[in-house]
C-alpha cells in the first residue's frame, strides 16, 4: 500500500494528459524550413519531458543558441495555437485527482502558463494548490523545477511525492530527495526509469486515492 503523503507533485505529459500529438505536431512544424534531418514521430516521443533544446542540438548540425531560442519561441506558439485539439486525459485522471489527498503541485518542463492552460482546458486546475512550470531555469533531470514546489509549499522532501512516466521524472526526483512514484504508461522507458529504483511503481493513478491528509 502507497501512504498517504502531505504534497504530490506531478509531470504533466505522458503521466496525466496524452499529449504527444500535439507535441510532435508543433514541433515538425516548427523545424518545417530548417536544416533539421527527417525523424519519425516515434523517435520525437522520446524527447517528451525533455528541453527542447535536447530535440534542436540532435536534430540540427552546428544550431546556435539564437537558433533555438527562436525554434522554441516558434514551437510554443504553435503548440499553443493548436489548442490542445489532440490531447487527451489518460481514463480516470480526473476521478483520481479529485480523491488524492495533500497539496499539489506540477514539475513539468512546460512553462508555468502553458501548463495552466492544459490543467485549466481538462478541468484539472481547481485540485491544484500550485502550478510550477520550467521558467528560466534548467529542466528536469535537474531537480529545480521541483525544489520550486518544496519552496512554495514549505516542506522538507521527505515528506514529497513525485510522479511521472520518464526517466528525466526519476531523475530529478532523486536528485531533490523526495519519493518518487513511477507510473506504467506514457512515454518513457521502464529499464531507464527502473536504473532510479522508484519507490512504488502504479498501474493507475487511483492507487494514490487512498485517503486524505489529516
Amino acid at each position: 500500500m502507497i501512504p498517504a503523503f502531505p504534497v504530490y507533485l506531478f509531470d504533466v505529459d505522458g503521466t496525466l494528459v496524452d499529449s504527444a500529438a500535439d507535441i510532435c505536431g508543433a514541433v515538425r512544424q516548427a523545424l518545417e524550413g530548417t536544416r533539421a534531418r527527417a525523424v519519425d514521430e516515434a523517435y520525437l516521443r522520446r524527447y517528451i519531458g525533455y528541453h527542447l533544446f535536447d530535440l534542436f542540438e540532435d536534430l540540427i548540425p552546428d544550431v546556435t543558441g539564437q537558433e533555438k531560442q527562436d525554434l522554441l519561441a516558434k514551437y510554443r506558439t504553435i503548440y499553443l495555437g493548436r489548442g490542445h485539439s489532440s490531447t487527451k486525459l489518460y481514463p480516470g485522471v480526473r476521478e483520481a485527482m479529485a480523491q488524492i489527498g495533500g497539496r499539489k503541485s506540477t514539475a513539468t518542463t512546460k512553462s508555468t502558463a502553458t501548463v495552466r492552460s492544459v490543467l485549466d482546458l481538462f478541468g484539472l486546475l481547481r485540485h491544484f494548490d500550485h502550478v510550477q512550470g520550467t521558467d528560466g531555469f534548467p529542466a528536469k533531470p535537474a531537480p529545480d523545477v521541483i525544489q520550486k514546489s518544496l519552496e512554495v509549499f514549505g516542506v522538507p522532501p521527505d515528506q514529497v511525492l513525485m510522479v511521472g512516466d520518464a526517466a528525466t521524472d526519476m531523475a530529478a526526483g532523486r536528485a531533490a530527495g523526495v519519493k518518487i512514484c513511477a507510473v506504467r504508461w506514457g512515454y518513457g522507458n521502464h529499464a531507464e526509469m527502473a536504473a532510479y529504483e522508484p519507490d512504488y511503481w502504479i498501474e493507475d493513478l487511483a492507487e494514490l486515492a487512498i485517503r486524505p491528509v489529516d
